[in-house]
């Protein structure tokens, strides 16, 4: 039996070790694809204002040509600053801040719903950008960013030789 539980727990480290080692790889590709949307729909609310300040004032959100240039500014330059992975916790909180103002503001019922009805939440525009955020936030770039190779360049290992 002994055996059978020393098998069990090697084969279970070794899947740990496996999976955490997708850890950087997966949140590369999180934050190069979301970033890359992010990126693409501040640059699109940018090229088309007039619209998106028409949207925003249907919504009652103040100073709504204001609002709207801000929204796409923060949505096309932290996309890029997302994607890249530069200031990725600090980008990540803005852009979630951002994210969650759109539910609030473009989709009061479905965030409202958040716990009773996630179905009506995570169907909603915003939740996978929102979500996107909120996974970077927590868990950080991963290795391949340049907040790592930055970090590295400032604070270099120290060697003995």
């Amino acid at each position: 039996m002994r055996k059978i539980i020393a098998f069990v727990n090697a084969a279970y480290q070794w899947f740990v070790s496996f999976a955490s080692k997708a850890r950087s790889p997966l949140l590369l590709l999180v934050r190069l694809y979301w970033g890359g949307q992010f990126a693409q729909s501040g640059w699109g609310k940018l090229h088309h204002l007039d619209q998106v300040t028409q949207f925003f004032t249907s919504l009652g959100l103040p100073a709504a040509h204001g609002t709207a240039l801000f929204v796409a500014m923060i949505e096309f330059v932290g996309g890029i600053l997302f994607a890249l992975g530069l200031g990725s916790r600090v980008t990540a909180l803005v852009l979630f801040a951002n994210m969650t103002v759109a539910y609030w503001a473009a989709n009061p019922n479905a965030f409202a719903g958040i716990f009773s009805d996630p179905g009506r939440f995570y169907a909603a525009a915003p939740y996978t950008f929102w979500f996107a955020s909120l996974l970077i936030l927590v868990l950080g770039p991963g290795f391949f960013s340049l907040d790592i190779l930055i970090g590295r360049w400032l604070n270099p290992p120290e060697y003995e030789y």
